[in-house]
């Protein structure tokens, strides 16, 4: 009976399947649901993103959980989420059930933040295209420095850059770009080789989305760019934008 006693209360607190909350506490204000299943290439940075958006609901008062099995997307785990942030996913990752859970999500006024890979993810699904506003089409070979045009200085995920900035990082470009996307920052073509779109080539971008919100950074494939004080920024607004705060 005693061995009962001593029990009951870890169990009462094991955490559900497939979810883990690193950094819960009755004093924080929100909860985010960060997503790193990936089903083709896994970026060596997700560990490193992890660690930083953990650190960002510390200093930001918001909860973290983490999975990367898919299968924690049902309506009774994110009963509680604010939004969900897909971390340099990968891939067909979801099936019916939980592309249905999600849309309804969104529709219900929450929030969705894509990282890097993020637009590298669930090609057949449109309407997860036109949240993550843009599927990933082709990258040059390597990383490199490139200039970076602050377009929207006012947002709460861009107020803190320069106008023209600059970072290394590897260079996406894309297909099926939702043309409703809000442009926060442009990358500069003529600053780096490789590059498919002209003097219009957008890296990260915020909108509305389906009832909900959307925001997408193209940055977040080195382990070091979770570092740079400015990306930390970026991404601190990008989830207090989609979380609703």
């Amino acid at each position: 009976m005693r061995l009962l006693i001593v029990f009951i209360p870890f169990l009462l607190f094991l955490p559900k399947k497939d979810l883990d909350c690193l950094n819960c506490s009755d004093d924080n204000k929100f909860s985010v649901l960060v997503i790193t299943e990936t089903n083709g290439f896994k970026h060596k940075s997700i560990n490193a993103g992890l660690y930083l958006i953990k650190q960002l609901g510390n200093e930001n008062k918001f909860n973290v959980y983490s999975s990367n099995n898919s299968d924690s997307i049902t309506a009774k785990n994110l009963e509680n989420i604010s939004s969900i942030i897909f971390l340099n996913t990968s891939g067909d990752i979801l099936n019916l059930k939980q592309q249905e859970v999600m849309e309804e999500f969104i529709k219900e006024g929450k929030g969705f933040v894509g990282i890097h890979s993020a637009t590298d993810t669930e090609y057949d699904w449109d309407w997860y295209g036109g949240l993550v506003g843009a599927y990933f089409k082709s990258h040059p070979i390597g990383t490199a420095k490139a200039k970076i045009n602050t377009i929207i200085s006012e947002h709460i995920s861009t107020k803190h850059l320069e106008k023209e900035w600059e970072i290394r990082d590897e260079w996406y470009n894309f297909y099926n770009i939702n043309p409703n996307i809000n442009i926060l920052l442009n990358l500069d073509e003529t600053s780096y080789r490789g590059g498919k779109h002209g003097q219009n080539h957008p890296i990260t971008w915020f909108h509305e989305y389906s009832g909900g919100r959307s925001f997408y950074t193209g940055l977040g494939h080195l382990v070091g760019t979770y570092s740079d004080e400015r990306f930390i920024d970026i991404l601190r607004g990008g989830i207090l934008y989609a979380s609703g705060e």
